[in-house]
């Protein structure tokens, strides 16, 4: 019988999802997505998107401090709603995707900031320039079985400069802030 509960409790374990030590999450493409806020005029928002966005995230969850994030995001894949605009951001007047086709995030520190909130600091380079960033992360959520895979969810802010960056076409029409918003489901790497 003890046999038995052994053989039971180690099945039991193995089924558990990998919640202590380090796990690896995809960062799902298809409900992942990077919006930015800027002010046209200083009288109203824009609103865009970046529609093509991956990366990973290594997960240590019982030390969260061991965990790290890298995400690549395709500017091509620049979405206003006004093709017009899009292609000028797309110019080398703002983003410059002929020399620059993408902005990369990768993080050098990652620390609690209260429960379920995390702070994540790191590189982003975007027209070849980089800068530190810190992003305002809630999240990760536990992980939940859909779909097939292990599923883990959270969305981050963060806002910076474009000026910064090397962005400084238009100045007085365009804002030099920029808001960043992220939201994401990741799966579980295999």
């Amino acid at each position: 019988m003890k046999k038995f509960l052994a053989v039971a409790g180690l099945a039991a374990m193995l089924a558990m999802p990998a919640l202590a030590g380090t796990t690896t999450w995809n960062l799902d493409p298809m409900h992942t997505n990077a919006q930015f806020l800027v002010k046209h005029l200083g009288i109203s928002t824009v609103q865009g998107d970046f529609a093509k966005i991956s990366g990973t995230v290594t997960l240590d969850d019982t030390d969260i401090t061991k965990s790290s994030v890298n995400a690549t995001i395709d500017v091509s894949s620049i979405d206003t709603r006004v093709s017009r605009r899009d292609d000028d951001l797309k110019s080398e007047h703002f983003l410059n995707l002929a020399q620059f086709p993408t902005i990369t995030f990768q993080s050098t520190k990652v620390e609690k900031d209260g429960e379920g909130k995390l702070k994540v600091t790191g590189n982003l380079t975007i027209r070849g320039v980089t800068k530190e960033v810190t992003l305002d992360v809630n999240g990760p959520t536990a992980p939940i079985t859909a779909m097939g895979n292990q599923r883990r969810g959270f969305s981050a802010t963060t806002k910076i400069n474009r000026q910064d960056f090397g962005v400084s076409a238009d100045p007085g029409m365009v804002g030099d802030e920029l808001t960043i918003l992220i939201d994401s489901e990741m799966t579980q790497a295999k």
